[in-house]
Parts: C-alpha cells; sequence; structure tokens
C-alpha cells in the first residue's frame, strides 16, 4: 500500500512503534486481537487498528502540501477537512481559512473567492454543485482535492446501479458532508433516498410491503429523497451503498434486510449486491474494537473529534461491555478523579468523577456491566481512536494517564516486553 509524508508531529514513539510492530509480524492483518501496555498499576489494551487511515494520511499530504506550495495566496478549505479537531487546527494556524461549517452553513461567501485562490475539498468530497460554482470561479477544483479513493469507489458503485435502472439506497447520517457528496452523485443516475439505520430500513421495508401509507412515507422521509422521487415505482429494484463511516456491520445488516424484502415480494433481481461498498478500514476498525471486548478491562478511552462518525461508532462497540469515555485529547483529562467526556448520544459535554475506580453504572446512566479486570488491584484501560486521530494525541491521552501511578514501569521496559513476545513462535 502506498505510504504517505505525515508531519512527523502526527506520529509517536510509543503508539505508532506498536502499530507498526503489528504490522511487520502481521502483515495479512489476520490477528485483531489488541497488544497490551503493561505499566505495572497500570495496564493498556492498544487496539490491533485504530488512527490514520489510507484516507487521512492522503488528505493531509495533499493539504500540507497545498500550505507548501502557494506561500502567497489564499487558501480555503471547503469545510473541515477531516473530523479532528487537532488537524484542522493546524492547517488554521498556517493560514488557512474555512468556507463552510460541516453542516453546509457558509462562513465566507462564494462571492469574496477569486480565481487565483486556492481550495482544498475535504476528505469526505463535496457535492456537484458546489463544485461546479467553484469551476465558474476559475478555480481549479482538482488540483487539491483530497477526497478518499474509498468513497469515491462508493460514487462509482452508485452510478453503477443506476446504469443497471436501481434505485440506490444510502446508509447514512443525512446531513454529514461524505453523505451529501454521495447523494449528489447518485441522484444524477437513479433515484436515492437515505436512511440512517435499521429501523428506518424496517420504515421502508413497510411502504414496500404495503404497510406503510404514502403520507407517513412522505412525511417520514421528507427531504431524504431525490427530486420527483415515486416510492411506488422507485422502490421495485434498489441497492444499497453507504456513507464509508457508518457501522459496517449496520450497513451489512440492512442490505441483507432489503435482499429478503425485495426477494420476498418481486424476485431475486430485484435486489443489487453492493457489498463491495464497505471501507477497509472502517471495517478493519470496527472489527479491532470488537475483539477489545474480548479483555478483562475496567474502562475503555476512544479518542477523536466529537463530530467524527466513524469514532462515535467505536464509542457504540465499547459501551457494549465497558463505562466507555470518548475525549478529543488528554486536555480532558483533568485529574485522576475527574474526566470530561462527550455524550454523543445526546450531543453534549458531560463531566464524570472516579472513572479509574468504575461502578456498575454507564456515564450516561444506562446500565453498564461490572467490569471484569482490576486483577492485582491495578487499573485495565481499553485505549483506541478513531480514523482521523493522530497517533501522538493518542500517546499523550496515554501518558497523562499514567502520570497519577506511582511506580509505573519505565517505557523502554515495557516495549522490550511487547517486542519480545511479538517474536514468540
Amino acid at each position: 500500500m502506498k505510504s504517505f509524508n505525515i508531519p512527523g508531529f502526527y506520529k509517536s514513539g510509543i503508539i505508532s512503534k506498536v502499530k507498526e510492530l503489528r504490522r511487520s509480524t502481521d502483515p495479512r492483518k489476520k490477528d485483531y486481537s489488541p497488544t497490551l501496555l503493561d505499566f505495572g498499576p497500570v495496564k493498556f489494551y492498544i487496539a490491533r487498528h485504530f488512527g490514520f487511515c489510507y484516507g487521512v494520511e492522503n488528505a493531509i499530504e495533499i493539504s500540507f502540501k497545498a500550505v507548501e506550495e502557494n506561500p502567497h495566496k489564499r487558501i480555503f478549505l471547503l469545510s473541515q477537512m477531516i473530523h479532528n479537531p487537532e488537524v484542522n487546527s493546524d492547517l488554521v494556524n498556517r493560514g488557512v481559512k474555512f468556507l463552510m461549517d460541516t453542516n453546509g452553513k457558509q462562513i465566507i461567501p462564494f462571492e469574496e473567492l477569486k480565481k487565483e485562490d486556492i481550495v482544498i475539498i475535504p476528505a469526505f468530497g463535496t457535492t456537484l454543485a458546489i463544485e461546479e460554482r467553484l469551476q465558474k470561479i476559475g478555480i481549479a477544483v482538482h488540483k487539491y482535492d483530497t477526497t478518499c479513493p474509498f468513497v469515491e469507489r462508493v460514487w462509482k458503485k452508485a452510478e453503477r446501479l443506476g446504469e443497471e435502472k436501481y434505485t440506490v439506497i444510502i446508509h447514512g447520517k443525512h446531513n454529514h458532508e461524505e453523505t451529501r457528496a454521495t447523494f449528489s452523485r447518485s441522484e444524477i443516475y437513479s433515484p436515492a433516498i437515505i436512511i440512517k439505520n435499521m429501523r428506518e430500513a424496517e420504515k421502508l421495508g413497510d411502504y414496500i410491503n404495503g404497510n406503510l401509507s404514502r403520507e407517513e412515507f412522505d412525511n417520514f422521509f421528507s427531504k431524504r429523497t431525490s427530486s420527483d422521487f415515486d416510492p411506488e415505482k422507485d422502490l421495485v429494484r434498489v441497492g444499497v451503498i453507504n456513507q464509508t463511516t457508518m457501522l459496517a456491520s449496520e450497513t451489512q445488516d440492512i442490505a441483507d434486510y432489503f435482499r429478503e424484502v425485495m426477494e420476498k415480494k418481486y424476485g431475486a433481481s430485484h435486489f443489487a449486491d453492493t457489498r463491495d461498498t464497505l471501507c477497509y478500514a472502517t471495517n478493519e476498525n470496527q472489527e479491532a474494537t470488537l475483539a477489545l471486548l474480548d479483555q478483562p478491562a475496567d474502562i475503555a478511552i476512544v479518542v477523536g473529534g466529537y463530530n467524527s462518525s466513524n469514532t462515535s461508532h467505536i464509542v457504540e462497540l465499547c459501551e457494549q461491555k465497558f463505562p466507555t469515555y470518548f475525549i478529543s485529547s488528554e486536555t480532558e483529562i483533568t485529574s485522576k478523579e475527574k474526566i470530561n467526556h462527550f455524550d454523543f448520544h445526546n450531543q453534549k459535554n458531560i463531566t464524570t468523577g472516579n472513572y479509574l475506580t468504575p461502578s456498575p453504572v454507564s456515564p450516561f446512566g444506562g446500565d453498564t456491566p461490572s467490569p471484569s479486570g482490576r486483577a492485582g488491584g491495578g487499573v485495565s484501560i481499553i485505549l483506541t481512536s478513531g480514523a482521523s486521530c493522530p497517533d501522538a494525541v493518542v500517546e499523550r491521552v496515554m501518558m497523562k494517564m499514567l502520570s497519577y501511578f506511582e511506580n509505573v514501569k519505565p517505557t523502554e521496559k515495557v516495549m522490550e516486553i511487547v517486542l519480545a513476545e511479538s517474536q514468540l513462535p
């Protein structure tokens, strides 16, 4: 796989080294079990896959290249390049300005742009309407286009579905940049509709099976269908594609559900197999997270941007077993007794005390299974991150937590043990 020129300050001496060691000893990625870093009074289970994926590294390389190559030009990001506050802040500190926020709200009017300006397209891509508007100004939109290749692969699948006369069902969050970009391309080739989860898939299935009225359909899916969408004729042949950061297992469950619905109602030819739109990095990160659930840990720390879709799904998975804390950086850990974290279910910041001595009660008020670690009085912590989070941030989180414990083993000794264990037959 291609390697990218990523600024050194995003890498780390411990986390990046652990990831490289796993890549070298397991190049075919057959082992999803985590790496144990045993510091004595505190142990960290480091996920097999997490952090920068191919698409993110590609976006970072192109963006920093744009800054380097255009020292005397105005440089704009269409919106956040990726959903990580540190990476976006680094670009802003180098003079890059945002044209829109993540919801598509204008910050700087397009009318203020000149053809000499540089506009960076984010990793999520953008809509065709925005692309055309920038091109009319004279801006070379594809010169610094960081759209993830795996997102573009979904677009190509949508085009093929349209050519084969299938309606495109997009599994995604309708207001997410990537979903808006995918929708704008899908509706050129075929009717398109966006659903967020299995509940909405079943609602759509109810209409197909005649258990939902046209009025109920229109009310429920308002503003999430292509223009002139006619469910009576446009839901006879369907295929499913996805926002690449959604839960891969949920996308597959939704596809399997529609396969069953369409085959029973119309026959096998009325559903298109679209398994190949699942992003490998999203899938691997989620598989690695599922492997974390088998560990005897007390809590889980998930690091990433609070508006990061893929990170929120990792949090969801960890919450199945552990009290889980979603943080953006080490600054959210204020002491051994207190942590600030994000409740993405209710979209708000909260503070939890005594988080290192967890109880069976979830920080979100629900029930969470009792922690199964704490052998010998130590604390065991799951540590992972989203696909847009730098290794350096994850390491700073780990070191901040280590600073609260006494008699911690030196990192050099811990890494020696990890290296020795990796070489065992």
